[in-house]
């Protein structure tokens, strides 16, 4: 599938999503984007580095759901949740990066390598069908200790989908993950963050807690990079988890964004981090 049809495919889907979430028949639909209403106008022109000020924590938007990011119970005991995790806990200024839709062989490797650069670590969601197409990229990710997630196997609207549909999409998922990756996900993403009963249900029949946002770049509708950057700046507090994309569309704004607001979050003292993986 080409770029510009994921791109409408995707437009197509979340108005779908938000129709579900406006009727109350998605069960918990939680867009990200909710909380900064930042809207996609252009940006103001970025200042200077040696006019920018180090950022202080903002207060959540979202009232977020308090989480702890690291599941231990073993699969078959997990707790269903009735919503996800939006946000991370613990001590400091402590923050993490999430990426969906990928692998990319055009976009994520720039984002493997800028994380890389700052020696920092990321949670990327990704989708079967991408992981076959490009396994090398996940083995990368297992090397360079990233934690790989769930995000089903062709990004569908999970409330349209009957269960069978919905566990095939998620076990497919993790059965090539644990192939390319080196082990079974203990995360996962819903597409267009619709969540419902089952997908709940079944992500913990299956071994995996539900994780959501805290504070969506919505680069996917490719807003600029100023407007990406400035998102993950104002949003910036402690247990935040961003939200952005590696693929599904042009994600060169991203790439370019990430340079930018990745070491001036390190120079303000935050801390980036990733779930403690399951023994």
């Amino acid at each position: 599938m080409q770029k510009d049809q994921l791109l409408s495919r995707r437009r197509m889907l979340l108005a779908g999503a938000a129709a579900l979430g406006a009727a109350g028949s998605a069960g918990a639909f939680l867009a990200g984007g909710a909380e900064d209403g930042a809207g996609t106008a252009a940006p103001a022109p970025a200042p200077g580095p040696q006019a920018r000020q180090a950022l202080r924590p903002s207060a959540f938007r979202l009232q977020p759901l308090t989480g702890d990011a690291s599941p231990r119970a073993a699969p078959h005991k997990l707790t269903v949740r009735k919503e996800p995790i939006l946000r991370i806990s613990g001590r400091g200024r402590r923050m993490m990066l999430t990426f969906d839709d990928g692998p990319d062989p055009d976009y994520t490797p720039h984002i493997l390598d800028t994380l890389a650069k700052y020696d920092v670590r990321a949670m990327f969601f990704v989708c079967g069908e991408c992981v076959v197409e490009h396994r090398e990229l996940l083995a990368r990710m297992a090397d360079e200790g990233h934690v790989v997630g769930n995000h089903t196997w062709t990004h569908p609207l999970l409330p349209t989908l009957d269960r069978k549909q919905i566990r095939s999409e998620m076990k497919r998922t993790s059965d090539v993950i644990e192939d390319a990756y080196g082990e079974r996900p203990q995360w996962f993403r819903a597409p267009y963050g619709a969540w419902n009963r089952a997908a709940f249900q079944l992500g913990a029949e299956l071994g995996m807690e539900p994780m959501a946002w805290t504070v969506d770049t919505t680069d996917w509708t490719e807003p600029g990079t100023g407007t990406i950057v400035d998102r993950v700046e104002s949003g910036a507090a402690p247990g935040v988890v961003v939200l952005s994309h590696d693929a599904g569309g042009d994600r060169s704004q991203t790439v370019r964004a990430i340079r930018t607001w990745l070491p001036h979050l390190l120079d303000s003292g935050y801390h980036m981090t990733v779930p403690t993986r399951r023994v």
